[in-house]
């Protein structure tokens, strides 16, 4: 019986690694060792406006992995390495945006499951003769998933608060393949290679990674750019730079990723057309209808066009190019979403121009929508008081 279950675990892992994971990994489904700073972080509010976090069901399920599949005995994990941020198309001269790089091409959460599901099939082949339930996770239910890649032996995590790798760095995804069949657990990795590294703490614009491993997301440029659905906190907005979707900094500046991450990634995740460093005077301009075609299956879309295009317009601002008042002209008077054109008049009174000027106080004699009225009165004041 033990010899089967080492067969079966290799034959597992070589599919694996024949689906085109990078990394792959058995642990047992006991609790998290990483709950209770989980827990304390939830409980000092660090995780912003993502309440589906602190749902009590969900908490639950983080602390128990039994509850997430009756009976399992052995959680899988694996990695899939998406480019570098070097490894982006070369950007168009006019300002552009910048995307994390795991969101250049399709998204993760087709791409980890569907191949999940034929090692499912490739093992339910071997183990006709004996049944077992499954279930597939991907960034997509209540799991401390780095903890368990940990323990699988997939790396250590990092002060940034990513897996990292001693020979690959941090950039991959993770998927779990939860069963109830009983495999035997590969050694946990225990070393912790940060050292007195303090790199991604200092390089954090921000300033959101915290001594104890854990992220304030509410100051987090992915979280300010992807999960937050309102209005981006105005002292935060410099500090977005031209981030779109995402943000890479923390591990660019790791040394694990300078040193060790290759150019090798998997094809699903080769940037799409204008997608890594998109123009920025054309996507302040997507209708509803494009942005949906362009982004039908990009993790991008997650930011729903309001929410992308929020960031579209602070990145605009941040440029200070004024050869694109034009294009915020037009998004602050036409635009039908208020969240859109409030971040468009904030980015207008960051140009600095008469111009710019005259376009705010004539939209502020037909603008209804509180937020937006709110946005154009400071950007005219902080014009004023700038004297530009």
């Amino acid at each position: 019986m033990v010899e089967d279950s080492l067969n079966l675990k290799e034959f597992i892992k070589a599919e694996a690694f024949r689906l085109g994971f990078d990394l792959v990994g058995f642990t047992t489904p006991s609790p998290p060792a990483s709950f209770p700073v989980y827990k304390n972080w939830l409980e000092r509010g660090l995780h912003g406006d993502m309440a589906y976090l602190a749902r009590s069901d969900a908490v639950a399920r983080r602390a128990d992995p039994s509850l997430i599949l009756p009976g399992v005995k052995t959680i899988l994990v694996v990695a899939i390495r998406y480019p570098r941020p070097q490894d982006a198309p070369p950007a168009t001269t006019e300002p552009h945006g910048r995307v994390a790089a795991y969101a250049w091409g399709q998204d993760y959460h087709e791409i980890i499951p569907v191949r999940l599901r034929e090692l499912i099939a490739m093992v339910q082949q071997k183990k006709e003769n004996q049944p077992f339930e499954w279930k597939i996770l991907t960034d997509s239910g209540p799991v401390l998933e780095r903890d368990f890649a940990q323990r699988a032996g997939l790396g250590w995590i990092g002060k940034n608060t990513c897996l990292i790798h001693p020979q690959i760095g941090s950039y991959f995804l993770l998927g779990e393949l939860f069963l109830t069949l009983e495999l035997e657990a590969d050694s946990p990795f225990t070393a912790d290679h940060c050292g007195s590294c303090q790199r991604c703490i200092e390089a954090c614009p921000t300033q959101c990674i915290l001594p104890d491993r854990t992220l304030d997301a509410k100051r987090c440029i992915s979280y300010l750019t992807i999960e937050n659905k309102g209005e981006i906190p105005s002292e935060l907005r410099p500090a977005i730079n031209n981030w779109i979707f995402g943000c890479d900094i923390c591990q660019q500046v790791c040394p694990w990723n300078i040193r060790f991450a290759s150019s090798h990634y998997d094809s699903a995740f080769s940037p799409q057309k204008n997608t890594a460093r998109p123009p920025l005077s054309r996507e302040i301009r997507l209708s509803p209808s494009e942005f949906k075609q362009k982004f039908e299956r990009s993790p991008i879309r997650r930011a729903k066009r309001r929410g992308y295009l929020r960031n579209v317009a602070v990145a605009l601002g941040n440029s200070g190019d004024k050869r694109f008042l034009s294009d915020l002209f037009a998004c602050l008077k036409s635009d039908d979403d208020p969240l859109v054109r409030a971040h468009a008049a904030w980015a207008i009174g960051r140009m600095g121009s008469p111009e710019a000027q005259a376009a705010l106080q004539d939209v502020l004699q037909v603008e209804t929508d509180p937020q937006v009225i709110k946005e154009i009165q400071s950007a005219l004041e902080s014009l004023s008081i700038s004297g530009r």
